[in-house]
């Protein structure tokens, strides 16, 4: 199973806003959901989604809207909200509550879905190296990445090195293939496959004035376990946040993954899995727990 084929489905979110998903697994297993970053595709799970399959979890990994070989939003309208929308249609159609795994743009947009209403029925949320403020340099240095290639790349080894640029903790890829699931052709260059209207709502999101407490409220009515998965290098979420996060969140829990940065899964995917597996086994009868390091 570990080296499964994903299959590909269709589900209709928010609006009537069209998302392609891989999903691995029996539909007859509990429903776990796995949703992206910013600027990212539902390839980021590529090796995650066969392994929590092999462990018995039908396992599906959306494109955010704007994403992938998802809908965009016709307007450019890239709200938190509708991606939040999008979470609790999802879930809705599942027909069980799922569980939740969201990172960054994903987490906080399952973080909505669940805390604010109409409240999607869950049965657990990981927030992966997201929590309710992020750090400003962080922030801004993805923003930056994300913004600089506007006309793209002329060949799949040049934005190859560019991502490795970005992220100089992590080995260089042997081969440049693995980097063509986010990139799309247009005309005779690759660009990144994602709506560039997006950046435009990224701007605005950082820390509005409210944005904080409103996310600590979601979470607080979130009717649900949560898990907070920290990059022990990450550049987002200081480790002080962290903490607050845990000591305003009654029912949260919290795990570091080290030699990981702001992209947990990307970095170390092994370790990930491995920290998220005790909160899984105890998803059904765990409510409420003490927020404490795991």
């Amino acid at each position: 199973m570990a080296g499964a084929q994903p299959r590909t489905r269709s589900f209709v979110g928010g609006g009537g806003t069209l998302l392609a998903a891989d999903v691995w697994g029996e539909a007859s297993s509990p429903p776990l959901v796995l949703l992206h970053g910013g600027g990212q595709t539902r390839h980021a799970w590529s090796r995650t989604g066969p392994r929590l399959a092999a462990l018995g979890w039908q396992v599906i990994a959306p494109d955010l809207r704007g994403h992938g070989a998802s809908q965009w939003s016709a307007d450019g309208d890239y709200d938190l909200g509708l991606f939040a929308q999008d979470v609790r249609a999802l879930a809705s159609e599942l027909g069980r509550p799922p569980v939740l795994i969201g990172a960054s743009l994903g987490g906080l947009s399952s973080l909505l879905a669940a805390g604010e209403a109409p409240r999607a029925a869950i049965r657990a949320l990981v927030l992966v190296d997201i929590a309710h403020r992020p750090d400003p340099r962080g922030f801004h240095r993805i923003v930056e990445f994300m913004r600089r290639r506007p006309d793209g790349f002329a060949s799949l080894a040049e934005a190859g090195a560019a991502v490795s640029a970005h992220l100089p903790h992590r080995p260089r890829p042997e081969a440049p293939e693995g980097i063509r699931n986010n990139l799309r052709r247009h005309g005779d260059r690759w660009v990144w496959h994602w709506d560039p209207r997006l950046l435009d709502s990224f701007e605005g999101r950082m820390d509005p004035p409210g944005m904080a407490e409103r996310l600590l409220d979601a979470a607080r009515d979130t009717e649900a376990p949560i898990l907070l998965v920290r990059g022990g290098m990450s550049d987002v979420v200081r480790e002080d946040v962290a903490e607050q996060f845990c000591e305003r969140v009654p029912h949260a829990r919290r795990v570091d993954v080290a030699d990981a940065g702001h992209m947990v899964v990307g970095d170390r995917n092994e370790h990930f899995i491995e920290a998220v597996l005790p909160f899984l086994e105890e998803v059904e009868p765990s409510r409420g727990q003490d927020c404490g390091r795991s």
